[in-house]
């Protein structure tokens, strides 16, 4: 009997062969009379799928929204880039050129930064449309649909 249990994980616990011995005849004189019998299989309701069977415990997560935080680590953003200075003189330069010219007629393509809400950095994004207005008072420039657009965060206009 001692080989038996000899290499058992029990004996990880400090539980000796004979504890194990004992627990075993005890585990088969309460449950002797239905240890071999088949699992009970029900006539009415058919046998859930492995994803049913997940399904159940998914509620009790220990680690809800921990996927989510994952996910968001691993999302990638870009590094906001500095203009020199003769390149946002240039800029200048073609933001006046387009507050001078008549509302509604200007069409122009915008590269600019939007700042992630969630972690540093964010993305380029370029649009076009044609301009509403250049408002300078709070540094924007709106275009028809609405969009505002941060004169600070443009890069590139076309």
């Amino acid at each position: 009997m001692d080989d038996l249990f000899q290499n058992a994980w029990h004996n990880v616990r400090g539980i000796t062969s004979e504890e194990m011995a004992h627990a075993a005849a005890e585990a088969e004189r309460i449950y002797g009379d239905i240890i071999d019998l088949p699992r009970p299989v029900s006539r009415k309701h058919p046998p859930l799928s492995m994803d049913q069977k997940a399904a159940q415990y998914s509620p009790f997560a220990a680690l809800t929204g921990y996927g989510d935080v994952i996910d968001e680590t691993g999302r990638l953003t870009e590094a906001r880039k500095e203009l020199d200075e003769d390149r946002k003189a240039e800029l200048d330069q073609m933001i006046r050129h387009l507050a001078a010219g008549r509302a509604g007629s200007a069409q122009a393509s915008f590269t600019y930064f939007v700042p992630d809400p969630l972690k540093s950095g964010g993305q380029y994004v370029t649009v076009s449309g044609q301009i509403r207005k250049v408002d300078q008072n709070r540094g924007q420039i709106i275009l028809q649909d609405g969009l505002r657009i941060p004169i600070g965060e443009i890069i590139d206009i076309s």
